[in-house]
């Protein structure tokens, strides 16, 4: 059984947060799973800046969270550790589609985001429920979930309304989780706001995407474009024995912007 440093999942870590997110665990010797659906050479970079970090431990596992059998596989490849201390619910997809096109958007689109953004992190905990609680009677306090939602889940907005549906019934399962799995796991989520990485590029376009980020830094108050490091010491926080009695939560980190909306 692993002793030194947190035992953790980091689901979608190939890149972007959740990349950011394992670099930050691996600073304090944790050991780590780096997920990626599609992106290997992405997750072994993530994974080799991890050991250079100081991970005790970095094992790479494919698998897409919305199937439940690729969600054991992953769990699965931490099942050596005898726990884990915690499980980050990164993954995430979606389609960028006008909210006023509502023939852009189409039941396998809805079947396909709520498949990886709401009953991934669902399967994620219930295939690593009995690690999680392992490592909370081996430390003597309770494991941590953290999931990525985002502030499109509050308030409606994002890149298209079943993104939007999809992370606010991630918000809701946040809810019920925590209720549930108390006293032995505590359950949080991140809504961000926007974030500067390549997924609004991949999604939109170079110029589109910089428009967007010039138009986040002009309207926010806080006048920045958070980047996946600044979000990633939240999601951290919620991971770490730092917040060890919170659970439930649902913290927005949008630099102001619901301030204004």
């Amino acid at each position: 059984m692993a002793k030194d440093g947190l035992c953790a999942i980091v689901t979608g870590s190939a890149s972007g947060l959740g990349a950011a997110t394992a670099e930050i665990l691996a600073r304090s010797g944790a050991r780590l799973v780096i997920n990626y659906s599609s992106s290997q050479k992405e997750a072994e970079a993530t994974a080799e800046a991890c050991r250079k970090a100081g991970a005790a431990e970095v094992v790479v596992a494919q698998g897409d969270v919305s199937r439940d059998e690729d969600c054991r596989k992953i769990v699965g490849v931490a099942a050596p550790w005898g726990r884990l201390d915690v499980l980050i619910n990164n993954a995430g997809t979606t389609k960028h589609v006008a909210h006023g096109n509502l023939e852009g958007l189409s039941s396998e689109d809805f079947q396909r985001l709520f498949g990886v953004n709401t009953i991934g992190p669902f399967q994620m905990v219930r295939a690593a429920r009995s690690l999680l609680e392992a490592g909370a009677n081996a430390s003597g306090r309770p494991s941590a979930v953290v999931n990525v939602s985002s502030v499109a889940g509050i308030s409606g907005v994002g890149s298209s309304i079943a993104y939007a549906a999809s992370k606010g019934a991630l918000n809701t399962i946040t809810l019920s989780l925590a209720r549930a799995l108390a006293p032995l796991i505590r359950v949080n989520t991140v809504c961000p706001g926007y974030i500067d990485t390549p997924w609004f590029t991949k999604g939109r376009g170079e110029d589109a995407a910089k428009q967007v980020r010039d138009n986040v830094v002009a309207k926010v108050p806080l006048k920045v474009a958070s980047t996946a490091e600044d979000i990633a010491q939240l999601v951290c926080f919620l991971a770490t024995p730092a917040s060890s009695n919170m659970t439930g939560e649902i913290v927005r980190m949008d630099a102001g912007l619901h301030l204004i909306t």
